[in-house]
């Protein structure tokens, strides 16, 4: 059987390729609306949009990692090979759909790989219910969440600028929008990278390398947080464009509001450290925006289709951790 450390080292490079992933998708959340505003260019964006990815290491707590790392599935009977498994179901997902310009949750990717390959790997009273249930909930809670919020704020920044001139408004909006994303991006480190954060961190405990204790080793905190500002840098363009151009037409004004409720959403789900798919909160927020000019101005066909991939994305992966720890499994015994 291979040696426990070289298993982990390599259940480590698979957990930074899945945290690059996810920058890379996730990257849209953060500065489709931005760039689809045309306040600043891609490039600019992507940049300071992985420096506050960054920055949020520094800012917030691991909550949302500990749930990762022990509120999903019991860590005393978690093993490397199931770990390792559940991050291949969330990998395939999550570069599949970054090629095809789909934003998915890498989140929920991640939690399906996961809890698929722990119920083949460790059986049924491996899994913490509770927790799962509350992971699912928010598949649903969070974008309606995000769509309430910026409709309402919106609704609320419009009353309030209703008699200035359309000029000065776009001007305003175009600086604050600087600072939406600023606190988006923050808010969008900080939850995803936790995540990240909790696999590497189970991934040591499994292999008895954090002691008879789960924590959160600092360094494990700065490489995820660095994985995923590097994976933002390298976002691609066809998922920027389905959630900034696709959607509904948006103005600085539109970005600021739908920024604004996504950041609000996610900073306070990651205070009680709840995972959340910052995919699904985004763009609620973009509906909500485009439901409070009109109604006819969200592009339903182009939701719907995100909807589906959101409603796949859990059971695919899941299907795809199952059946890795299956081929991997035997292999790695008898290695």
């Amino acid at each position: 059987m291979l040696d426990p450390f070289f298993l982990v080292v390599i259940g480590i490079i698979i957990a930074l390729i899945f945290d690059f992933g996810n920058g890379l998708n996730d990257a849209a959340n953060a500065i489709s609306t931005v760039v689809a505003t045309r306040v600043l260019s891609l490039r600019a964006a992507v940049l300071l949009s992985a420096f506050f990815n960054f920055v949020a290491a520094f800012v917030f707590s691991v909550a949302v990692a500990k749930m990762i790392g022990k509120g999903l599935v019991d860590p005393e009977v978690v093993t490397t090979v199931i770990v390792i498994s559940g991050l291949i179901g969330s990998i395939v997902w999550v570069y599949f759909s970054s090629f095809i310009g789909l934003p998915v949750s890498a989140s929920h990717a991640l939690v399906g790989g996961f809890v698929g390959s722990a119920l083949i790997g460790a059986g049924i009273d491996a899994l913490i219910v509770p927790g799962i249930l509350l992971v699912f909930a928010f598949i649903f809670i969070a974008p309606i969440l995000g769509m309430i919020g910026s409709f309402l704020f919106s609704a609320l920044v419009s009353r309030i600028v209703k008699n200035s001139p359309p000029g000065k408004v776009n001007n305003w909006f175009k600086r604050l929008q600087l600072i939406s994303v600023s606190v988006y991006s923050l808010g969008h480190g900080t939850n995803d990278a936790q995540k990240t954060m909790g696999i590497i961190a189970i991934l040591l405990f499994s292999g008895g390398m954090l002691g008879t204790e789960f924590f959160i080793p600092w360094w494990v905190i700065i490489l995820s947080h660095t994985t995923i500002a590097l994976g933002t840098i390298a976002g691609g363009w066809r998922v920027v464009k389905t959630m900034g151009t696709k959607i509904t037409k948006l103005k600085p004004f539109h970005g600021f509001c739908a920024e604004t409720s996504g950041a609000g959403v996610i900073i306070a789900s990651s205070i009680f450290g709840i995972p959340v798919s910052t995919t699904h909160v985004i763009s609620g927020s973009i509906v909500g925006v485009g439901v409070a000019r009109r109604i006819s101005a969200v592009r339903w066909s182009i939701a719907r289709n995100i909807v589906w991939a959101w409603i796949l994305t859990v059971p695919v992966t899941a299907f795809i951790g199952a059946l890795s720890y299956l081929i991997l499994n035997p292999i790695f015994n008898a290695l």
